[in-house]
C-alpha cells in the first residue's frame, strides 16, 4: 500500500494536468507479469484513446523516476460502473448509491454488505441491508464497490 501511495503522489500532477482524475492505483506483484494498473476517471467518460495517451505520458514518467524495481505491465482504464471505492472522497460521491462491501472482520456477524450506503462521515460509511443499518468504519473495509444501477 505504500508503493502504491507514493505512485499516486508521483502520477497524479501528470494525470490531472492531462483533465483526468486518477481514481486509483493498483499494483500487483507477480515476478515477470507484475502489473500496475492506473484506473482514471473523467466526467464526459474515458476513451480508449484518452488511455493510450495517459499510458504513454505516464510512462515517460514511470522510465524518468523509476519507483518499482522489478518488470511490470502498465495498463490504464476506466474504474468502470462498478468502480472501486477506496478514498473516503469516493464513498461521498456516492452516498445513496448501493455499494458491495467487504469487510476485513465481522460486523454484528457479517462480512458482506449489499445495499444502499445511507451515510459517510469521516470514520465510516452506514449500508442499509435488509432494513438493518450496519456501519462498517473505513479501515475495517477490505473491498467496495458501487453497484451498477441500470
Amino acid at each position: 500500500m505504500i508503493l502504491e501511495k507514493k505512485l499516486e503522489s508521483l502520477l497524479e500532477p501528470t494525470i490531472e494536468s492531462m483533465g483526468f482524475e486518477l481514481w486509483a492505483v493498483e499494483y500487483m506483484p507477480a515476478g515477470r507479469h507484475s502489473t500496475l494498473r492506473l484506473f482514471v476517471d473523467k466526467e464526459s467518460g474515458i476513451t480508449v484513446d484518452d488511455c493510450a495517451d495517459i499510458s504513454r505520458q505516464v510512462s515517460a514518467v514511470l522510465d524518468v523516476e523509476d519507483p518499482i524495481d522489478a518488470a511490470y505491465n502498465l495498463e490504464v482504464s476506466s474504474p468502470g460502473l462498478d468502480r472501486p471505492l477506496i478514498k473516503p472522497e469516493h464513498f461521498k460521491r456516492y452516498q445513496g448509491k448501493t455499494v458491495r462491501v467487504r469487510a476485513a472482520t465481522a460486523i454484528l456477524g457479517r462480512k458482506k454488505f449489499k445495499g444502499p450506503m445511507t451515510q459517510v462521515s469521516d470514520e465510516g460509511i452506514v449500508v442499509e441491508v435488509d432494513g438493518e443499518l450496519y456501519e462498517i468504519p473505513f479501515d475495517l473495509i477490505d473491498k467496495a464497490n458501487l453497484v451498477a444501477e441500470f
